[in-house]
């Protein structure tokens, strides 16, 4: 079996036209000298190609490195999206077909959902909140409605402040008057 021939890349180029004899010996040359020099002066010969090869190197880093925090980032979000839907899919309150209409303003368009009387009631007094899911919109608990609402601001799109009568309505001494001649 014979061993096949290793033929260096200076002579596969000459072979095949793509250098010539006379730009090779000037290589070779150019080579030898910065070779001599470096030798006898020791001060390193800095090579144009090593240099742009390294900093092609390193700004394929900053690219990669960029990429990969925007492919991050865009990953994050999927997953936070993904945490709203389920949250929302769980804990979403019936919308009613043949109930009232509520109307709400959104991106200043003026939307409607269809709830029954008493969601509507929990909606205006702030104990109910409407998220943006995908193409649509969900009633949801207020408490629900807040946990979305710090994962991200934009998908709640109707959360009103609690009434005063809500208040009133969870007070367990309501039903004791305070008398008007009451001193101090």
């Amino acid at each position: 079996m014979k061993k096949p021939q290793t033929i260096s890349l200076q002579e596969q180029l000459l072979k095949s036209g793509l250098a010539s004899d006379a730009k090779a010996k000037q290589v070779k040359a150019e080579k030898r000298k910065q070779t001599k020099l470096q030798r006898n002066t020791g001060v390193e010969m800095v090579d144009d190609i090593k240099l742009s090869a390294e900093q092609a190197r390193q700004q394929q880093i900053e690219r990669d490195r960029e990429l990969n925090r925007l492919r991050k980032l865009a990953d994050e979000q999927k997953a936070l999206a993904a945490q709203i839907r389920q949250i929302t899919q769980l804990n979403r309150i019936a919308q009613d077909v043949n109930g009232i209409a509520y109307h709400f303003n959104h991106d200043n368009k003026v939307k409607q959902v269809y709830v029954a009387d008493s969601v509507r009631e929990a909606l205006i007094n702030g104990r109910a909140g409407i998220v943006r899911l995908e193409q649509g919109y969900e009633v949801v608990p207020a408490e629900i409605a807040r946990k979305i609402q710090a994962r991200n601001a934009d998908s709640v799109v109707v959360l009103n402040q609690p009434t005063q009568d809500v208040a009133e309505a969870d007070d367990p001494y309501a039903a004791y008057q305070i008398p008007d001649d009451l001193m101090w």
